[in-house]
């Protein structure tokens, strides 16, 4: 689903064509707004908006218990609204379901809340875990060579591969890799991953070429990801990899 939908078209579109897929989450989720819970349901719903990962959808009912007002300000004819949950001076534009597979529940944008909440678990990125993905971390002695236009900017055998359900496996090298560490410029960027944790950067510079957040690491990965803390993961998008001196794909 494009990020550039207005809420309206995508609930108009999840009404007329319906999500991916939905499914109970089986998992206690809360939202926390401005230091108050928003909502505590025992009934949230994975909706997979696009083949991506699922969000929390959360039960008008379990909405209506919580501080907040709701107003329904839009109904069309497909089978939803659009309205405004207000809590002190905030507001905050949601979609509900009248109707279809969603009929009950309301799409809240996940950055409109301060944090949301999987049981006790506050969730590190902008969705929650997919049920249907895992990590694997898996030790490897396999040599990995990190080259920029024929320059070697790192070479390992004391490696972690990280594998991710349906995406591509990662290579997680030790800092002692790193032929030059003055090719490594610290980067402002950080991202949040559910399965890893947050992430910081470093640019890479080589010669003359600057490879803007070329490496990432974890600091204070999830418990899950553990064995790749303070490993350095170089895009395989942005340098060329070599495995066993086999060039892997870019």
């Amino acid at each position: 689903m494009s990020s550039r939908l207005s809420l309206a078209e995508l609930a108009a579109k999840l009404a007329d064509d319906g999500p991916v897929k939905y499914e109970s989450s089986n998992r206690r989720a809360r939202g926390l707004l401005k230091g108050k819970w928003l909502f505590d349901t025992l009934k949230a719903v994975y909706v997979w908006e696009h083949q991506y990962y699922p969000l929390f959808y959360i039960p008008l009912k379990d909405l209506e218990k919580g501080p907040a007002k709701i107003s329904k300000d839009k109904s069309y004819d497909q089978g939803f609204w659009i309205g405004t949950l207000s809590l002190d001076d905030q507001r905050i534009e949601i979609a509900g379901f009248d109707a279809g597979p969603l009929e009950g529940l309301v799409k809240i944008p996940v950055n409109a809340l301060d944090s949301w909440f999987a049981e006790d678990e506050k969730l590190l990125g902008p969705h929650p875990k997919d049920p249907y993905k895992r990590i694997e971390c898996l030790p490897s002695s396999r040599e990995v060579r990190i080259e920029v236009e024929g320059n070697v900017v790192a070479r390992s055998t004391n490696n972690i591969f990280l594998h991710e359900t349906s995406l591509r496996t990662r290579y997680y090298l030790s800092p002692t890799s790193i032929l030059d560490w003055g090719m490594l410029v610290p980067s402002n960027t950080t991202t949040f991953c559910p399965y890893k944790g947050e992430a910081s950067y470093y640019h890479l510079k080589v010669g003359d070429k600057d490879i803007k957040d070329a490496i990432w690491y974890y600091t204070y990965p999830t418990a899950e990801s553990a064995a790749v803390q303070n490993r350095l993961c170089f895009y395989n998008e942005k340098v060329t990899v070599y495995i066993d001196g086999q060039k892997d794909e870019q």
